[in-house]
């Protein structure tokens, strides 16, 4: 039995892998459509209360079309993915139509102190790696994924990459710091709910629990930090976009740092609302949240608003 359910992952995964990227993206498509239409998931209603907690001024008829644009971006994200992962660095590269910011890399590079990219839950970031890749050694935290076929079809994309993996640990940490020290680049989701505590920093108005791994890193190496992200454009190539991080970043505490850095993602989201991935429940590292997507809406909004004013 178990080498039935590992042969149907492999399949699925190659399956997927090797079809055209436009395959993955009408699959995406027909997907969103059926969600946006039925409301057959809870992750609608997950994508609706962060909007409601992120752009409180929108109207509501203005939430319903970011929150139906984000369901489908997010899904075509997904499915790009898997694209991105069967094809080759050439491949990859040839659907970047326009990298946006390239002299900010390139300034970065000459001056061969590091450079640590931020890349947010936002677009189809893993397109970006193999533009990368081209100019700079990469060094980048991976924790394995649980299904071992799986793990082994990331693995493989990112030897491609010839990107060093190293553990989410003191270790990896410790190795991150020395590649940096070298000149080198690494690749950090700024945006995620650490695992053990976090310094509460706010975030659109709410204390939440933020891991200070990236501003450590800047703040201690001098390495240049720069915010990333991959958009699809009209033609569905992609855009990549490369901007500096406030100068201010480099000053003060860690937590001064992580603050200057979800301003930046929160610029960000204003800008392009719905290509961020609004599925990720980032709201409940606070602890008067923590069950924040468990409970009715208006309970929710409610909690959020009481936080929101004791801020």
């Amino acid at each position: 039995m178990p080498e039935t359910k590992t042969s149907t992952t492999t399949r699925l995964l190659n399956f997927f892998s090797r079809r055209p990227i436009r395959f993955s993206r009408f699959f995406a498509k027909m997907l969103a459509g059926l969600i946006n239409t039925l409301k057959i998931t809870k992750t609608t209603n997950t994508i609706r209360l962060n909007i409601d907690i992120c752009l409180p001024h929108l109207s509501d008829e203005e939430k319903h079309l970011v929150t139906r644009a984000a369901v489908r971006n997010e899904l075509q994200s997904y499915m790009e993915f898997f694209s991105i992962w069967g094809s080759s660095n050439e491949t990859n590269i040839s659907r970047i139509r326009h990298v946006t910011g390239a002299e900010y890399f390139h300034e970065a590079m000459a001056e061969k102190k590091g450079i640590i990219l931020l890349a947010p839950h936002f677009g189809t970031w893993e397109v970006m790696n193999a533009w990368f890749a081209q100019y700079t050694k990469m060094t980048i935290m991976y924790k394995p994924i649980k299904n071992e076929e799986a793990d082994q079809f990331v693995r493989q994309a990112r030897s491609r990459e010839q990107a060093t993996l190293v553990p989410t640990d003191e270790s990896g940490i410790r190795q991150i710091f020395k590649a940096l020290k070298l000149g080198g680049t690494t690749v950090i989701l700024p945006d995620h709910n650490p695992k053990h505590g976090g310094e509460m920093i706010d975030y659109f108005g709410i204390p939440l629990e933020s891991s200070n791994l990236s501003a450590k890193l800047i703040q201690k190496t001098k390495a240049k930090g720069l915010l990333v992200y991959a958009i699809r454009n009209e033609t569905e190539d992609f855009d990549v976009f490369i901007e500096p991080m406030d100068a201010s970043i480099y000053e003060g505490t860690p937590a001064d740092g992580t603050l200057v850095i979800h301003r930046a993602i929160e610029s960000l989201i204003h800008r392009y609302p719905e290509h961020a991935h609004w599925s990720y429940k980032r709201f409940r590292a606070n602890p008067d949240l923590h069950n924040i997507y468990r409970i009715p809406a208006e309970q929710a909004r409610a909690k959020i608003e009481q936080v929101r004013k004791a801020n």
